[in-house]
């Protein structure tokens, strides 16, 4: 029977869930480095116990967590993102005259088909790769430096490069989303760019049909049809059906169209999910109940889940990185809270139950299948 790993990043630590193919049981492991922001954990998809880490705090800077044996053991490779290795300054040397400085990794997206290749997007926005496994680090530069770069906003959270998505169709093809500038996309892996932006919509900005300037807040795409694209941005469900040449709104009968996290079913390409959040100013679920909506449609019709969900006095919120799939048959959906709740869905959103409770704030969760 195939099992599921469930990778967790926190404020306080990173843990690792795990459970058979019935996905009634969990055990969990953690906290791995306990105390540090945990901003993202993701495993390879070539190597099932090659996983990657973001840790970071203010004292001592950025550190990548590398595990070979799924979790059970860590090792920090690249301690930070600079030219001579001094760890705890969260400074990157590029020849310019003083150090551009960044807050710390968001994302990091192991390469399809190398696990020693793995590419991160930082804050300040920028994307970096690595071709040994995380031990050294340098970066694509072709996105920062794209004409547009200097006219690039942070959003509430900071100007973080926060989602990293691979065409499994076209080798060099990728997408990457900075908040809050927009969409973009590479079609010679990574080294040029533009902004995929257009049909988006944004108030606040001095043109609304800007090129850049747009506070996305998450992608998804199904790898069985990558030039379809689904999109939340700070308002607004968004799809593209021409690799984010353009896009359409797809927000149709959901109650708020503010969120942060969206993601695709793992057999059914039309089928999304979101969690609406009640607005900019209230990162909770309207009314105070937890629901995440589906779209079987590709978007547009929406139907609430709530069944083992806190319909009363529910108060937390779901991060952009903090929404997963799994690919059993029946494939299991999951998401964390600020609240330190992790939720798992075995039957593609019917009915949820918590795997575990209490852990601090729920940065992320991604989600591995294994044989």
């Amino acid at each position: 029977m195939s099992r599921v790993r469930v990778l967790v990043g926190t404020r306080k630590g990173a843990f690792v869930l795990s459970a058979d193919g019935n996905r009634d049981r969990w055990e969990v492991s953690g906290p791995f480095f306990a105390g540090w922001e945990v901003y993202h954990l993701k495993g390879s998809p070539a190597d099932p116990d090659r996983l990657y880490a973001s840790q970071s705090s203010g004292w001592s800077g950025q550190v990548i967590q590398r595990s070979d044996d799924g979790g059970e053991n860590w090792e920090p490779v690249g301690n930070q993102f600079s030219y001579d290795g001094v760890p705890g300054t969260h400074q990157w040397y590029d020849g310019t005259p003083h150090p551009w400085e960044f807050e710390r990794v968001w994302h990091l997206e192991p390469s399809l088909g190398d696990p020693d290749t793995v590419y991160a997007g930082v804050e300040d926005a920028a994307l970096f790769h690595s071709r040994d496994g995380g031990r050294n680090w340098a970066e694509l530069p072709g996105l920062r430096g794209h004409g547009s770069g200097p006219s690039w906003q942070p959003g509430a959270g900071g100007m973080c490069l926060h989602t990293i998505i691979l065409d499994p169709s076209r080798p060099g093809r990728m997408f990457a989303a900075i908040s809050a500038a927009g969409a973009f996309r590479s079609d010679d892996g990574g080294l040029s760019w533009r902004p995929v932006n257009h049909g988006l919509q944004s108030e606040g900005i001095p043109d609304p049909d800007a090129e850049v300037g747009h506070c996305v807040h998450r992608l998804a795409m199904h790898p069985s049809r990558p030039e379809v694209l689904y999109m939340q941005k700070h308002w607004d469900v968004m799809r593209s059906d021409d690799a984010g040449d353009s896009w359409h709104e797809v927000s149709g009968n959901l109650p708020t169209d503010f969120g942060f996290a969206i993601d695709v079913h793992a057999h059914e390409p039309d089928t999304v999910y979101v969690v609406p959040i009640t607005s900019d100013a209230l990162h909770y679920p309207p009314d105070g109940r937890l629901r995440v909506y589906r779209s079987r449609t590709g978007g547009d019709e929406w139907q609430p889940l709530t069944r083992g969900l806190p319909q009363r006095h529910c108060y937390v919120n779901v991060l952009r990185d903090a929404m997963a799939v799994d690919s059993l048959d029946s494939c299991g959906i999951y998401f964390g809270t600020t609240g330190g709740q992790v939720y798992a869905s075995p039957d593609a959103g019917d009915t949820w139950a918590p795997i575990v409770h209490d852990l601090p704030a729920v940065l992320s969760v991604e989600v591995q299948t294994l044989p």
